[in-house]
């Protein structure tokens, strides 16, 4: 469960926070805005490996395979026809709004 403190709180408590913060992150907020998280070294070098880790490529070639067993030998539709469709759907659900 992540921890919620205010700016002054944070900087009064500090090292407790960074024993605290090796548990869960913590949030820091001003004026009731979060502004910061506060994060143990490892949850901070998990979470930038995990970003450069995910090539683009095999996320693609992933939704590919999900829509493919989605669809079940089944044709897809053109784009063109998605499209119109979508159009068509969002045309409907705006025209109140005309």
């Amino acid at each position: 469960m992540e921890l919620v403190v205010s700016a002054t709180e944070a900087r009064i408590h500090f090292g407790e926070l960074m024993q605290k913060a090796q548990d869960a992150p913590i949030i820091v907020e001003r004026s009731g805005k979060a502004l910061v998280v506060l994060l143990s070294k490892q949850a901070y070098d998990d979470l930038v490996a995990g970003g450069s880790r995910q090539d683009w490529t095999a996320l693609v070639e992933a939704a590919n395979r999900r829509v493919r067993a989605d669809l079940q030998g089944r044709t897809p539709p053109s784009a063109e026809k998605m499209i119109s469709e979508a159009r068509q759907e969002r045309d409907e659900q705006t025209d109140h709004l005309r």
